[in-house]
């Protein structure tokens, strides 16, 4: 890597959707851009927070992020956690980066908003990203100590897609279970493109003779305002009403074709524990009052044999940022900018807030209906679409044209500064076993 006086060296935290396409506008821009990633591969929830049957629009976009982290001017370095293997404010301050982007996703389980919840993880509570990860790699079998349980009458704390992704890997196995033991073979794959009904009508079987207690999803707002689809900014009543109207639709596709139940405006609100095991949650009645969830007098027990908890993701913290509650503490939120750091920038899921690569507030163009009722499973189109929707939410071109502009008025980093910066890399390299993205990803094996 040679230096170039007028060029710029750029780091990008996180190398799955939001931070390749980053990268790779930078790069097609003659910007030097190294790209950070904590894991082996830099697919991020594309291959770790959809559930196995997303096969299609998992190989789809792992093509992607691969063309886009292979343009010349874009490094990978895999296996380096900021905060670990990196200093943050040495990486900002130090190493010769005229700008960084954090686009790290959110990949920490939002806490049940329960008092002494947590108490009772593993007995009883189980949160939604190490299950759908244990899900995944089960069947995979390249995580021996990832494990999951599927039981039935769960209890799902949440009210968006990925809600609804853990309430189908329960009705799908259950039914795998209990049609295996019909003697009928099937498997999660099949149910989930055909649907549980379709097939137990090819057996002559019904949904009663199996003898399963579907899970519930708790919901503290309305069905109407489940985050299945996002209204445009400024919408008016007519067109808000149009978005209430076709979440219901989705919800009620997705309800009839899978078979689990929802159970709307119900906040947790206590919990039940028994010989020191979580075995069920009080919920409190709510209303939505000017678009305000208003908590009522009202509560109710409900028991089951699991909770699990998916009412959202958040990012890792990193030392050196301040934290705003459990966001980072953005002086702006438009383009991720934090006090003290003024050649940071943040993009995706680190900024909203949230876990789902399919919508993400202020960081998201408009998703289709058709790509997250294909997302869902019950659309008619191909879910290769649903994947053109993941590439589309992350705000990368607007952050990338920010960062453009940043670096307009910045002055590029000395030849020697630019040779201890890839010192450092060369040595994270060493460290990591890397010689090229091709030969690495070859060693690391293709996921699943």
């Amino acid at each position: 890597m040679a230096n170039d006086d007028a060029r710029h060296f750029v780091a990008v935290i996180g190398g799955a959707t939001a931070g390749a396409e980053v990268a790779s506008r930078l790069a097609e821009r003659g910007v030097s851009v190294f790209v950070f990633e904590q894991n082996k591969r830099p697919y991020g929830k594309i291959e770790d927070g959809l559930p196995r049957w997303h096969e299609a629009l998992r190989n789809k976009e792992y093509k992607t992020i691969d063309g886009k982290l292979t343009k010349p001017g874009v490094t990978f370095i895999p296996n380096t956690k900021i905060g670990r293997e990196a200093d943050f404010k040495e990486l900002v301050n130090d190493w010769g980066f005229s700008a960084v982007v954090l686009a790290n996703g959110a990949w920490r389980d939002r806490p049940v908003p329960v008092d002494g919840a947590d108490e009772y993880k593993g007995k009883g509570l189980v949160y939604q990203n190490p299950f759908v990860i244990a899900f995944n790699h089960q069947e995979r079998g390249d995580m021996p100590d990832a494990s999951y349980e599927i039981h039935d009458d769960a209890i799902i704390l949440g009210g968006g897609l990925a809600s609804i992704d853990v309430a189908k890997i329960h009705t799908l196995q259950r039914t795998v279970e209990a049609l295996a033991e019909r003697g009928i073979e099937t498997d999660v794959e099949e149910l989930e493109i055909k649907g549980i009904p379709k097939i137990l009508d090819k057996h002559g079987i019904s949904w009663d003779e199996l003898g399963i207690t579907p899970p519930t999803i708790y919901y503290r707002r309305r069905v109407e305002d489940m985050p299945l689809m996002s209204a445009p900014e400024g919408a008016d009543e007519a067109r808000l009403a149009k978005v209430e109207a076709g979440r219901k639709r989705m919800l009620e596709k997705s309800t009839s074709k899978y078979l689990f139940k929802v159970e709307p405006l119900s906040a947790p609100d206590g919990l039940i524990v028994e010989d020191d095991r979580l075995v069920g949650i009080v919920f409190r009645r709510t209303n939505i009052e000017n678009g305000r969830v208003v908590k009522l007098d009202e509560t109710y027990e409900v028991r089951g044999s699991a909770i699990i908890s998916s009412i959202g993701s958040i990012p890792e913290a990193i030392p050196g940022i301040d934290m705003n509650g459990e966001l980072f503490d953005f002086k702006d939120w438009d383009i991720g900018r934090l006090d003290g750091y003024p050649t940071v920038f943040s993009v995706g899921n680190v900024v909203t807030g949230k876990g789902n690569i399919v919508a993400s507030r202020k960081h998201a163009t408009q998703v289709s209906q058709s790509a997250i009722e294909a997302y869902l499973g019950v659309g008619d189109g191909d879910r290769g679409e649903a994947a053109e929707a993941v590439a589309a939410s992350t705000g990368a071109a607007e952050t990338a044209n920010d960062v453009l502009s940043s670096l307009a008025k910045a002055k590029s980093p000395s030849a020697e500064t630019a040779e201890a910066l890839e010192a450092r890399v060369a040595k994270l390299h060493q460290d990591a076993g890397f010689v090229d993205y091709k030969s690495w990803m070859e060693k690391v094996g293709e996921p699943c």
